[in-house]
């Protein structure tokens, strides 16, 4: 159900390099939650880094929310960059894998499989 995949990057460069990616498969960026910074300004100790991307191509989106207005909670997909015992870590859980457990519209997990194509591009041009 999920994709992971781990690079030599720091944090932070994997975290550019993803935006970037995002951005040239057409896809948007519509948030980034750093989960790390946030945690730790709470007063958790939280030694790991954490970031989730929420990311959206408007054209898949309207395909799932004209089919299932209620697939609205399971967009925009997310992509995290992550620490894990000091290695740097950038994956996604697989949209058809997802959506294929909320609908079988064949139609809609057709463009899950788009979408989880591109986004596994997205991850791996990252590394």
């Amino acid at each position: 159900m999920y994709y992971i995949v781990e690079t030599d990057k720091s944090f932070d460069q994997a975290s550019a390099d993803l935006e970037a990616a995002v951005k040239r498969h057409g896809f948007g960026v519509l948030h980034v939650h750093d989960l790390g910074t946030t945690l730790r300004s709470k007063g958790i100790a939280f030694d790991e880094e954490c970031k989730v991307f929420e990311v959206c191509n408007p054209g898949q989106a309207a395909k799932v929310l004209s089919t299932d207005m209620r697939l609205n909670m399971a967009l925009p997909c997310r992509i995290s960059v992550f620490t894990d015992k000091g290695k740097t870590k950038i994956g996604l859980i697989r949209p058809v894998q997802m959506l294929s457990a909320l609908s079988q519209d064949a139609s809609l997990l057709q463009v899950a499989k788009e979408v989880e194509e591109k986004t596994i591009k997205m991850v791996d041009e990252s590394k």
